[in-house]
This record gives C-alpha cells, sequence and structure tokens, in this order.
C-alpha cells in the first residue's frame, strides 16, 4: 500500500488510474471500513481510502480532541484488507489556508434528524468530502465512492451532492456491519465501558421494533407513526438513554411518510445517547 500525505502525493500515485474506488474514512477502523474497501475492489482499478478527522464537522463542544487516532493499526488494516493508496493529509494539507468557501447541502434534507441535533455537521461533511473528491477524481471521467448505510442521511446528502455538482461519481452503499449482538459497529463504540456496551444493542432492537410496528400501520395508517416514535423514544428513555430521535421515515428524502408509500419505502432511524456515547443506527423496512 502507498501512502500519500499531500494532494500532489496523491495525484501523482493515481495519475494512471482511469477510475479510482474511494472510501473516505477518519481511520479508527473497524470491521464496516473494511468491508467498503474489499466492496470497492471490483469496482474501480485502484483502491483509495482516505484517513482525515475533519474538524468541520464537529460542533465546538464535540469529541475533535478526543476522537481516537489509530494510525499504525488502521495502516496494517487497509493493507491487509487490499486497499492500493492511502490519502492521510495532515490539517495543513487539506486546509492550507481558512476554509471560507463551504458547501451548504439542502436544509430540506441537511437541517433535520442529524441536521437538527447537529447544526452545521453536514455543511462540514459536504466541504471535506467535495474536496476529497475534487483530490481523488481530479481529471477523470468516472469514478466510484463508498459509503455505509450507518450513516444513512449522510450518504443521501453525499449522493444530492454528486447529482447537483454533476460530479462524474458513483456512490455505492455498503450494507451496515454489525457485532454479533446486532450492534452496528462504529468507530464510537469504543468509548463505551462494559455496562454500556452489553447494553448499547438496545438501540438496535428499539428500531426492530419500530420498524416491526411501522410495518403493521404501514397499510394508510400513518397517523399511528407519530405515537410509535413516541412510544419507542420512551422504552429507551426509561432504560437510561437520552433519545434525539427514532422515527419513521419516508427513504426518498427523509421526510414524515404521508400513508400511501407501502412499507418498502421506509426507513426507521434513531440516534440516542448512552453515558457520554452518542450512537446511531437505522433500519429499512
Amino acid at each position: 500500500m502507498q501512502i500519500a500525505h499531500t494532494i500532489p502525493e496523491l495525484r501523482q500515485l493515481l495519475a494512471t488510474s482511469q477510475q479510482p474506488a474511494f472510501v473516505p474514512t477518519m481511520g479508527n477502523l473497524h470491521a464496516g471500513h473494511l468491508a467498503l474497501i474489499r466492496q470497492a475492489k471490483p469496482l474501480g482499478d485502484v483502491t483509495v481510502s482516505s484517513i482525515f478527522v475533519n474538524r468541520l464537522q464537529f460542533l465546538p463542544h464535540e469529541d475533535f480532541d478526543s476522537y481516537p487516532r489509530t494510525w499504525e493499526a488502521d495502516c496494517a488494516k487497509l493493507a491487509d484488507a487490499g486497499c492500493d493508496v492511502l490519502f492521510a493529509p495532515r490539517e495543513a494539507d487539506l486546509y492550507p489556508e481558512p476554509q471560507t468557501f463551504k458547501v451548504h447541502p439542502d436544509p430540506a434534507l441537511a437541517d433535520i434528524l442529524e441536521g437538527q441535533f447537529r447544526p452545521g455537521f453536514f455543511a462540514g461533511v459536504s466541504t471535506v468530502v467535495l474536496k476529497l473528491f475534487s483530490a481523488v477524481f481530479w481529471g477523470r471521467a468516472s469514478g466510484v465512492a463508498l459509503f455505509g448505510k450507518k450513516d444513512y442521511q449522510q450518504q443521501m446528502v453525499i449522493r444530492q451532492l454528486v447529482r447537483q455538482f454533476a460530479l462524474p461519481i458513483s456512490i455505492v452503499a455498503g450494507e451496515t456491519q454489525r457485532a454479533d449482538d446486532g450492534l452496528a459497529l462504529s468507530s464510537r463504540n469504543g468509548y463505551l465501558n462494559e455496562t454500556e456496551r452489553a447494553e448499547a444493542v438496545q438501540l438496535s432492537l428499539a428500531l426492530r421494533t419500530l420498524a416491526r410496528d411501522a410495518l403493521a400501520a404501514a397499510d394508510g395508517l400513518a397517523t399511528q407513526w407519530p405515537q410509535l416514535e413516541q412510544r419507542a423514544m420512551q422504552a429507551l428513555a426509561a432504560r437510561g438513554w437520552q433519545p434525539d430521535y427514532l422515527t419513521v421515515r419516508r427513504r426518498a428524502d427523509l421526510q414524515s411518510p404521508r400513508g400511501d408509500e407501502g412499507a418498502q419505502a421506509l426507513v426507521v432511524l434513531g440516534a440516542a445517547r448512552l453515558g457520554s456515547t452518542r450512537l446511531i443506527d437505522n433500519f429499512e423496512v
């Protein structure tokens, strides 16, 4: 695996590539990231990943400074998974001057759910992703980028970014990878202590219950869904969680269902804090 720290170095390493397959990450890699690397291998002529903890997507009170940096382990995992090129810029390499130009995604998609509880998050994500895309796909007629379904709303924002800027990039989804007990794999799971880790699966269980109830109510009874959502949040709160949302939405735009979509058009999404750790998860109904 070759490693580039600057955009010119990266472009030199990719000079002969016609279609890179790219997996952006913030490091502290787990099996979900590595599944995306393996999924990327047959989709391009070179498999590229990045490790960059992006300050722009963290709120002032969030964990930018303490976010786990596990460089040596990450490099070993990427090499074992078949990554060809790793782009690992320093902050000064990716943002050599203050990033005053930023991408502000459509508020109808970006200011709900995660965007409501983490204002500005998707502007930070969109800005760094566009910059990474520019670094990786510069001068190419096509490329592929892979994002995990665990960050469901983020993937939708990136798809909209690519579409509206007419970028020659195909966005490919990777299925959420889970631990044996069903907990969605996440870099932030490492913040959980032993007791919290045993409890953490309750978020996915609550969402599965909500998905089951939404499926039962999908025959035009959308008026039931707010009550189902409230019941799911109350059940999780009774276990000591601090839920931000557990909700039923349309897959197409993450707006509230009208009641005529049919179950196959729905997704349930949730975010809740367990102790000091905030977890997210989702299931397509």
